[in-house]
């Protein structure tokens, strides 16, 4: 697949020659992959011309390095892992290749294949859940660690998906006594009190989400077993209110549509031996405007207030770490540059 041809040396006016640039010729035999590993219109091969000083030049499936033979090895070795990953069937975006460039030139022996073979979530008999993204791979991380996570950034990123994933592998451990999965109930356009049935069937379809979650990592049954003896709670946001949550995983989900008092309700209730996760996107707020025009968002709030806090982890993710249907991506980018272009 490869083949590496050593350049002579120029001596220059200063003094001898330094060490030879080494060309090296790399041949992809899947386009479609090596168009991805090489990113739209180049943009992965020219962020590590740029952080490595090599130069990088691509046609078709080939790519021909050249400069420091130690930065040529590197950049190979990078390469040829994520085309590897790349066939398997991981996803990886333009911010992640950054990430990966970072961490191997740190330690060049790294193996990019680890970092996302370790399962976030494996039970039930059903598919593993892994880190599809080196974001996604620190989010989990930080879900793991830390005592209280936020996740910031646009659907399909996998903000809601992976916290439930973690929290679900922390239950079966009996690192927490029960899971937690909340959201607020803010009316699209409707009234709760027009809507058919109890509170509970009123409430339902702004949960159906955390159900749906719960459903493809467990069975229907085991989830209905484990909601029925309380292990597994899901409930508004109201009714969090005056609790004291010990040994739980709680999920806050939606978060961008709480108000002030009800983010500061819902960070004051965590207890003794329990974790939190906070997820929103801070551009979807369905909250009332203010009378001038502003909607205050708890979650914004929360994220300035608490930024500096020990044992809260932040995560930031944006429109190139979305891992749903590449449709979802592009759909997101038109929204964003709609939002700009009539603000």
């Amino acid at each position: 697949m490869t083949k590496t041809t050593d350049l002579p040396s120029y001596p220059s006016k200063s003094g001898p020659a330094g060490p030879a640039p080494v060309e090296r010729s790399l041949s992809f035999d899947d386009p479609g992959y090596a168009n991805e590993l090489f990113g739209p219109r180049n943009a992965n091969l020219d962020m590590l011309a740029q952080r490595s000083g090599l130069r990088l030049a691509s046609r078709g499936g080939d790519l021909l390095i050249r400069g420091d033979g130690e930065s040529v090895d590197l950049v190979q070795n990078l390469l040829m892992q994520i085309y590897s990953m790349l066939r398997a069937g991981a996803r990886l975006t333009p911010k992640d290749m950054e990430h990966a460039y970072a961490i191997m030139e740190r330690n060049p022996e790294t193996k990019l294949k680890e970092l996302f073979g370790d399962a976030v979530f494996s039970g039930g008999g059903r598919r593993s859940i892994v880190a599809k993204s080196l974001a996604q791979r620190e989010y989990a991380a930080s879900l793991r660690q830390k005592d209280m996570t936020f996740a910031v950034g646009p659907a399909g990123t996998g903000k809601t998906y992976l916290a439930v994933a973690v929290a679900l592998s922390m239950l079966l451990a009996k690192r927490v006594r029960r899971l937690i999965l909340t959201r607020p109930a803010v009316e699209a356009g409707e009234r709760l009190g027009f809507l058919p049935g109890d509170l509970a069937e009123k409430v339902n379809p702004y949960l159906r989400p955390l159900y749906d979650a719960l459903h493809d990592m467990l069975d229907q049954e085991k989830v209905a077993e484990m909601i029925d003896s309380g292990v597994i709670e899901i409930a508004p946001l109201a009714f969090m209110r005056g609790r004291t949550l010990n040994d739980a995983y709680i999920i806050l989900d939606e978060a961008q549509n709480t108000t002030h008092e009800q983010m500061k309700m819902f960070v004051t209730r965590l207890g003794f031996g329990s974790r939190a996760a906070v997820t929103g996107d801070i551009t979807q707020i369905d909250l009332p405007a203010a009378p001038d025009g502003t909607k205050p968002s708890g979650l914004v709030q929360a994220l300035d207030v608490l930024k500096d806090v020990e044992g809260i982890g932040v995560v930031r993710f944006n429109k190139q770490d979305v891992i749903r249907h590449p449709l979802v991506g592009r759909i997101v980018e038109a929204y964003d540059k709609y939002q700009q272009a009539y603000s």
